[in-house]
């Protein structure tokens, strides 16, 4: 497999990556936390490619990045009114909500009941899912390597592996997203960044 890297400001760009990614394809494309490495998430065969180009173990569930609110209702049936609270508050943004898990998500992006998703705050990426629609995306780099900031740091590890990288230059604050489960009656969380419970608490009122 080639790995094209092409400019995020290419015009070209945009189109090339939605053929990639409807013809089961990967692509690298940058967030506001690290370069990510996405496929289309009801594409079953697509994700577990995922695992084999990262050489990750099957049993990590990859976060799902979608581009507006409203597509939370494709990944879930039942989203939960503290979610829909906190995306309103907090996205775009580092902060990734788990909620029930549509079933018609293949087990590749998680086998629980249960999904990680968020709005990431970069403008190429948001163009990409409101395009596309909900990808599976995972840090674009080698398992167990450090994470990606540049496309240049893609491709020394995953060339040959994925088809497409998008290079918007630097990106990254160092900072993962917050996880918070919103599937109880109160908020809890389960990785700690950016956005602290003190502020999760004070956007649910709580």
């Amino acid at each position: 497999m080639k790995t094209i890297v092409m400019s995020a400001f290419d015009q070209d760009t945009l189109p090339r990556a939605l053929v990639i990614l409807n013809s089961g394809g990967l692509v690298a494309l940058p967030t506001d936390t690290v370069y990510g490495l996405g496929a289309l998430v009801f594409d079953e065969k697509a994700v577990k490619s995922i695992y084999t180009a990262k050489g990750r173990s099957s049993e990590k569930a990859i976060p799902i990045l979608v581009g507006d609110p409203v597509d939370l209702e494709k990944v879930s049936l039942n989203v939960p009114q503290m979610a829909k609270t906190l995306a309103d508050h907090f996205w775009p943004g580092p902060l990734t909500l788990v909620i029930p898990k549509n079933p018609l998500i293949p087990d590749g992006v998680s086998i629980l009941p249960s999904v990680g998703v968020r709005i990431p705050d970069h403008p190429v990426t948001r163009r990409i899912l409101q395009a596309a629609g909900p990808m599976a995306v995972t840090s674009a780099n080698l398992s167990g390597r450090e994470n990606p900031a540049t496309a240049q740091d893609v491709l020394a590890q995953l060339d040959g592996r994925i088809d497409l990288i998008i290079d918007a230059g630097p990106v990254g604050e160092g900072w993962a997203s917050t996880v918070v489960n919103c599937l109880g009656p109160e908020p809890v969380i389960l990785r700690e960044g950016p956005i602290t419970l003190e502020q999760i608490k004070k956007a649910l009122g709580i």
